[in-house]
């Protein structure tokens, strides 16, 4: 009696596992393709700078002279209250992206670009240390001082400003004194504004913005005295706006 013989199951043709292999290296290369153009158009991420710096591949601040430094608008302690202070937090979260982003890319597409101006009176001053946005350099932060008329004197205004120096001669700091005022005009300043805060000051909200010069001179200190700024050579976005935290200005 004839015995009944199972077929083998077909084995798949030679042509299959070189289709699947080469599907898998396209995806691959696809994957791979997307996370460096990711990285490298997006240096103002912790992670992605991190990444940079191991490949060497860290973009490099340029040292602008003042004659040359990407155009942008100048705008007045009022005028920056009115552009910025209505920003939600979403809104102000992919600024600050976009802003720290133009910075680490020497203003290429200078997007927002926002020069600040204005007098300010200093409340706070110190050095930046390794645990800042840059180091060595020196932070101050002043409150704007606006005159509600030309027959008034300059009465407080909700706009703070953190400026930032990066300089080698971080001793300069005691150049500066809280109560003096600081004059800021976009040239020969150069103050571009590169982060966005909202804050509480005097039970009342307020504006505090971080600026860095980009212009690279000679700074003229309120004493008379000068220090030269310099770009800095490394930076670190994982440290965080605003520089100050000894709760004076306090955020929300």
């Amino acid at each position: 009696m004839p015995r009944n013989v199972e077929e083998p199951p077909p084995s798949r043709p030679a042509y299959f596992w070189w289709l699947l292999a080469n599907a898998l290296a396209l995806c691959f290369a696809i994957v791979s393709w997307f996370v460096c153009l990711h990285v490298f158009q997006n240096p103002e991420i912790p992670r992605n700078y991190q990444i940079l710096g191991k490949l060497g591949r860290l973009p490099v601040l340029k040292k602008y002279p003042i004659t040359e430094v990407p155009n942008g608008s100048g705008l007045s302690p009022k005028e920056l209250y009115q552009r910025y202070f209505g920003y939600t937090e979403d809104v102000r979260l992919k600024a600050n992206s976009l802003l720290m982003r133009n910075y680490l890319t020497n203003f290429d597409r200078p997007l927002l670009l926002t020069y600040v101006e204005g007098d300010y009176q200093i409340e706070a001053v110190r050095k930046m240390g390794p645990s800042d946005f840059f180091n060595p350099g020196i932070a101050v932060r002043a409150q704007a001082m606006v005159k509600p008329d030309d027959f008034t004197k300059p009465n407080p205004y909700p706009v703070f400003i953190e400026y930032i120096f990066p300089t080698p001669q971080a001793d300069a700091a005691s150049s500066f004194k809280p109560g003096e005022l600081l004059s800021v005009k976009k040239s020969p300043n150069c103050a571009a504004v590169v982060h966005i805060s909202k804050i509480i000051r005097d039970d009342e909200p307020a504006l505090l913005l971080t600026v860095i010069p980009i212009g690279y001179v000679a700074y003229q200190t309120p004493d008379g005295n000068a220090f030269q700024i310099e770009p800095p050579e490394k930076l670190r976005p994982g440290a965080g706006f605003p520089v100050f935290k000894d709760g004076a200005v306090q955020k929300p």
